[in-house]
């Protein structure tokens, strides 16, 4: 144990949470630590009265817990597809040679660990890097040189969305969050709270056709009249920021730059559904957008947004912030309940739904971050306005994450319907060199072709042409990007990303990255095994990881034949 560090009075903090209390506590511990001994997880187990296999097996789960000793410096390259386009493997070769270590190794002197991580969320600033120190908040920074890895490094690396009107960036980003005092005194709460009811403001969010912005575009009022409706003792809501997917990264740029926009809505969220209880779920490699929720909570409790009696209307509402420690697969709603619950994030079979059995076994209304923030300004400018922009089938302001070969990656504000082919060359500085793909909707999207792009960019128009918004993830890819490597990582994301509570998923992709592994030479046949393994695990898997883990592929398949030929 560390001499500075007392673990009993750490876990007096937390005695009598129980196993819910877990994950914060594991944070704790290895934050200051480096790892987590079997000494500590004795003493967690006996303060949370949580049983050590329990224990042990949440540590195994997540990519970001240690049980043996690391170096003081844990050091975390992505080499994902955009990282690796812009020369994550070599950076990550020199740091490696550098420091006379391989990767997964530390240094005799315990000073640095290496590792390779999945996709970071700084596609824009790729190659990335997530940096934990022992005692020290965790940074995630641009990684092209080793020597800001080694060293002293700039924090800042924002950088404007680009030349587009827009309301929920509020115009170009700045290299600081918006403060309260920036921000303004949450009009749209103080306007629920003095003249509408609760089930008005549902009403007003689902006349504005909000559908979902983390992909499975649900009708984000019809989720909340449904947990409002739902019998149940208590009601949660939970901000899902576990955005994990490669390529996507919007709602990262969201909560640094408009911290008070997220908390107002999920305040009205709460508000809607009726609850004074809120959890924003993050994750692990987003310590930067952790932070400065933190602190805004503080300021927006000072001055009486949240908490106790909020603006004297009688209704409270504490929200809690918790951090992932690195599983795509807890971006699946139940999953996420699964981790705050502190358990492994193992998905839930559906139904019955989290609308009436989700956190902690009561009626909870997950959303997004982009969801969330919109709800603020349709409250405050109306539905009628919030239709007014986009399409019938995609109202409303969207936010893209651009990245890959263009000019200015980047997130970006839209209103749906400009065609992609205009959206890259007008607004993201054109393709650099000659467009090959662009794979949309991130590392489970689809490809289109060049003489694709004219498709106009809303929900209803990509799913026509056989394509997907997702979460709103652009890759671009120019013709010096070698695709089967690509196919290769995404297949590798998935593998290791697979929580193994189904066989479809577990099995079908690791035989998925067997085959992508031989793309150089591929057997007879290996074009009929892809697809096989594909639409198995689309058709039979437990949850969305599973369904996705083969689309692309299949859609490479259809859109490239000739890599799959023996």
């Amino acid at each position: 144990m560390s001499e500075t560090f007392d673990l009993d009075a750490a876990l007096d903090a937390y005695r009598g949470r129980g196993r819910e209390a877990l994950l914060p506590v594991l944070w704790n511990v290895q934050s200051e630590l480096g790892s987590i001994s079997p000494e500590s997880v004795r003493r967690i187990s006996h303060a949370l009265r949580v049983p050590e296999a329990d224990i042990y097996g949440v540590i195994g789960f997540y990519t970001l817990f240690h049980e043996e000793a690391t170096g003081r410096r844990i050091i975390r390259v992505c080499a994902d597809p955009t990282c690796a386009l812009a020369g994550a493997d070599e950076v990550l070769r020199d740091l490696c040679s550098r420091l006379g270590i391989a990767e997964g190794e530390t240094t005799a002197d315990a000073e640095y660990t290496v590792e390779h991580s999945p996709c970071l969320g700084l596609c824009d600033f790729a190659p990335a890097a997530l940096v934990s120190s022992r005692g020290e908040v965790d940074k995630s920074l641009p990684a092209a040189t080793v020597d800001a890895l080694l060293g002293d490094w700039n924090e800042t690396y924002f950088k404007p969305a680009g030349d587009v009107d827009s309301v929920m960036l509020d115009g170009s980003l700045a290299d600081a969050p918006q403060t309260l005092a920036q921000y303004g005194d949450y009009a749209a709460l103080r306007k629920a709270l003095d003249e509408m009811s609760p089930d008005e403001v549902i009403a007003e969010v689902e006349a504005s056709g909000l559908i979902g912005r983390g992909g499975a575009a649900f009708p984000t009022g019809l989720k909340w009249k449904f947990t409002r409706a739902a019998p149940g003792a208590e009601k949660y809501v939970v901000c899902n920021a576990d955005e994990s997917e490669p390529g996507t990264f919007k709602d990262r740029v969201l909560m640094e730059h408009r911290p008070h926009l997220l908390l107002e809505g999920i305040t009205l969220a709460a508000y809607a559904v009726g609850t004074s209880q809120a959890y924003i779920f993050i994750r692990g490699e987003y310590p930067k957008a952790t932070a400065i929720l933190h602190e805004a909570i503080q300021q927006a409790q000072a001055r009486g947004l949240l908490g106790e009696d909020i603006m004297g209307s009688g209704f409270s509402l504490d929200i809690e912030i918790r951090r992932g420690a690195g599983a795509y697969i807890c971006g699946e709603e139940t999953a996420l309940f699964e981790a705050i619950e502190g358990k492994r994030g193992f998905p839930r079979i559906k139904p019955p739904y989290p609308t009436t059995y989700g956190l902690f076994g009561q009626p909870t209304a997950a959303n997004n971050v982009e969801t969330l923030c919109a709800a603020p300004l349709i409250i405050n400018r109306g539905a009628d306005w919030f239709r007014g922009i986009g399409s019938a089938g995609s109202a409303g302001p969207k936010l893209v994450s651009v990245s890959g070969h263009v000019g200015r990656p980047g997130v970006y504000e839209i209103a749906p319907g400009m065609t992609l082919r205009h959206f890259l060359d007008q607004v993201c500085g054109g393709v650099s060199g000659e467009l090959q793909a662009v794979l949309m909707g991130g590392a489970a999207g689809t490809f289109l072709l060049p003489d694709e792009i004219d498709v106009k960019l809303t929900f209803e128009d990509l799913r026509a042409a056989g394509s997907t918004f997702g979460s709103g993830a652009i890759m671009v890819f120019n013709t010096t990007a070698d695709l089967g490597d690509l196919l290769l990582r995404l297949g590798r994301f998935f593998q290791h990303e697979s929580c193994g509570k189904c066989f479809p998923c577990q099995l079908g992709t690791q035989r998925q990255v067997e085959i992508l592994e031989r793309l150089d030479a591929p057997h007879s046949g290996d074009r009929e095994r892809l697809l096989d393994v594909g639409m198995t695990m689309t058709e039979a898997s437990l949850c969305g990881l599973g369904h996705t883990a083969g689309i692309a592929v299949m859609s490479a398949i259809e859109k490239f034949p000739g890599l799959f030929q023996a």
